[in-house]
């Protein structure tokens, strides 16, 4: 049997009950067993298992009566007192079919010590003997009815509240995404605008590229999560506009491991921070900036690394950060909780890096490594 199995309504709604009143009629068995042995009174087996079975039996078929009322009859709240009255009438109804059922089968099955039996013989010793007991049973199953239906809401709550919290933070990284389209779409145009009149021919080159390169984040605009190899496409080609711009001055180095190019990574994760080294370690200074993006992985995470050779960071730190370093701050604590860590520091040799850590990036990809 698969899982799939004991999730169908046929398992449920049929044979989870029978296996449930089996499994009780098979202890109740064991102990008639052993109690009349005790007694020196010789016994089969086989009659008190069918003995057993007769009983619980009854009681499985009938057990749809405590089970219709318990859905349908609230408890709680108000009109508690008319279904509690309707209950203790419909318990004691229970019962009273239980004696006659159980009566009529003791005719087929006859007594375990072999003894015919007639209805005079059985009903009242069965009513004496089993009257208020029924009632429990009734009562019984009332409550496991009602705990049963308690667990469902909560499952149904539970997944409501999954797919509530789902969709909000679908809706978070999505504003956060958002965000960053129209801020570097305002700093191309601005550069751009800085060309048209000195390097005509560029800016017509770079007008081109940057069409290119929105076309491809409009393409990725309901993505939360991209292979980083693609995402690496798109830093290429982010690249590309700014190398109109800086020509000889800009210097990328790329070292990624092929083993962390299938890594999901968050969709534009790393363009918002090479825009910030080239905005300090390129625009700051006139002499060639060096800008190096590095993947790789520390047990199942991914580590990205950004880091420039430009003017560093300042000797308190950062009064704030600006939209690309907060906006990936945000995004990280969104899709990884605690586990997505940013940390910006200072490079020993001159200039800044930005460190990443994606928990889990690789665990799909352990196994191909």
């Amino acid at each position: 049997m698969t899982a799939a199995f004991f999730r169908t309504r046929a398992w449920r709604g049929g044979l989870l009950p029978l296996v449930v009143w089996s499994l009780i009629a098979l202890c109740f068995a064991g102990q008639f067993y052993i109690s009349i042995s005790q007694l020196g009174r010789p016994i089969l087996w086989r009659q008190v298992l069918i003995y057993s079975l007769a009983d619980w039996y009854v009681f499985a078929l009938l057990s749809f009566i405590p089970v219709h009322l318990a859905r349908h009859l609230n408890l709680e709240g108000k009109g508690w007192g008319r279904s509690l009255i309707i209950h203790l009438g419909a318990s004691v109804f229970f019962s009273l079919a239980y004696v006659a059922l159980r009566g009529l089968v003791t005719l087929w099955h006859g007594s375990p010590d072999g003894r015919v039996l007639t209805l005079k013989d059985t009903l009242p010793a069965l009513f004496l003997k089993t009257f208020y007991f029924n009632i429990l049973i009734y009562w019984v199953v009332v409550s496991v009815t009602h705990a049963v239906g308690y667990y469902r809401k909560f499952q149904d709550r539970s997944l409501r509240m999954v797919e509530l919290e789902r969709s909000l933070m679908s809706a978070k990284l999505q504003a956060l995404q958002m965000q960053l389209n129209p801020h570097f779409l305002f700093n191309s145009l601005n550069a751009i605008a800085e060309l048209i009149h000195s390097k005509p021919d560029d800016a017509e080159r770079m007008v081109t590229r940057l069409s290119q390169l929105l076309r491809a984040a409009l393409d990725t605009s309901d993505t939360q999560q991209v292979p980083l190899e693609r995402e690496l496409d798109f830093v290429r080609q982010y690249l590309e506009v700014e190398q109109v711009r800086f020509g000889p001055r800009l210097n990328v180095t790329l070292s990624i491991p092929p083993e962390t190019l299938a890594a999901p990574v968050p969709s534009l994760i790393l363009q918002p921070l090479v825009e910030n080294a080239i905005r300090h370690g390129i625009e700051a200074q006139s002499s060639p900036g060096r800008i190096r993006v590095e993947a790789s992985r520390d047990g199942e995470d991914l580590i990205l690394i950004v880091s420039d050779n430009g003017i560093g960071l300042p000797a308190g730190g950062l009064s704030r950060e600006g939209i690309g370093l907060s906006n990936t701050r945000a995004r990280l604590r969104e899709l990884y909780r605690e586990g997505g860590l940013m940390d910006l520091s200072s490079n020993p040799e001159g200039g800044c890096q930005v460190r990443i850590r994606l928990p889990g990036a690789l665990g799909l990809n352990a196994s191909k490594t």
